[in-house]
């Protein structure tokens, strides 16, 4: 397997996005568990898009506007919502005096959060080709194989961004105004992420 393709996935992977948002919220207001499901959703939420590149659904996407547009508008309401959730946590101190969140849940979320970002598709297709040997008797193959590693990086990655954040989560919180204004800058990063897609 090739150093650039480990290195450009590893670069694309650990760049901040909505799943890494996500992660990092989760590991924050419910702990290390949350934390490593929803790294777990977040990289489950990658292999429709892979499913996606391999079967061309992907090329629908690029050529109908009318398809690309409404995953994008999907997405963007979507961050919304969660921006809308962070607020509502600001009102409460105690993030988890309700028990910890189900998982079901966790992955749900996480999952939409990938599924609903029609950027992924688009860099599949323009990424995974370049490094498939042209004329290769397998190509599919070989893409899946990139792709699988593309989805085991993403686990491994957001799951050390959300360790990391569960690690200070007791510091975090005992201070509530801290805490909230993790809440509200995490409702702004989703805004602005809602506004970049749904503008990009």
């Amino acid at each position: 397997m090739s150093p650039t393709f480990l290195l450009t996935t590893l670069a694309v992977v650990a760049t901040p996005g909505t799943g890494v948002l996500y992660t990092l919220a989760a590991g924050l207001s419910h702990g290390r568990r949350a934390s490593l499901v929803a790294a777990f959703g977040c990289a489950l939420g990658v292999l429709p898009h892979l499913a996606a590149t391999l079967t061309g659904l992907a090329a629908l996407l690029r050529t109908s506007t009318l398809a690309f547009e409404a995953l994008k508008y999907l997405g963007a309401g979507y961050l919304l919502y969660l921006a809308w959730t962070a607020l509502r946590a600001t009102d409460a101190p105690a993030v988890d005096g309700g028990g910890p969140r189900p998982a079901a849940r966790v992955i749900t979320s996480a999952v939409l959060v990938n599924l609903l970002n029609p950027k992924l598709t688009v860099f599949f297709v323009a990424f995974l080709p370049q490094f498939v040997p042209a004329g290769a008797p397998d190509s599919l193959g070989t893409m899946g194989r990139l792709g699988a590693v593309f989805v085991a990086l993403t686990f491994v990655v957001f799951a050390a961004y959300g360790v990391c954040a569960a690690a200070v989560r007791d510091r975090v919180l005992a201070r509530p105004r801290v805490m909230a204004g993790i809440h509200r800058a995490s409702a702004a990063c989703f805004v602005g992420l809602s506004a970049w897609l749904a503008v990009s």
